[in-house]
């Protein structure tokens, strides 16, 4: 990893790298993936885990996956 300061950030930054490249393989939209991932976790079973694996999501979850909060709020623009 070229612009990482320290080798631990390297490996963070090589895991979400592997991971995005693993939903593109998949056909599955990163940003998608990842908002209805990281509202899931919490309540998500660890037990079974692997089923937030991209491969394993897009056939559990794909279809309905969650949205953001912001997705739901009406944008206003501010008068100038």
């Amino acid at each position: 990893m070229m612009f990482c300061w320290i080798e631990i950030g390297a490996a963070y930054v090589g895991i979400i790298q592997s991971l995005l490249s693993t939903c593109r393989i998949q056909g599955i939209d990163p940003y998608t993936y990842l908002v209805d991932v990281l509202q899931r976790i919490d309540t998500h079973p660890a037990r079974v885990v692997e089923l937030l694996t991209p491969r394993l999501w897009k056939n559990q979850f794909g279809d309905n996956p969650l949205r953001p909060d912001l997705a739901r709020v009406p944008y206003k623009q501010k008068e100038v």
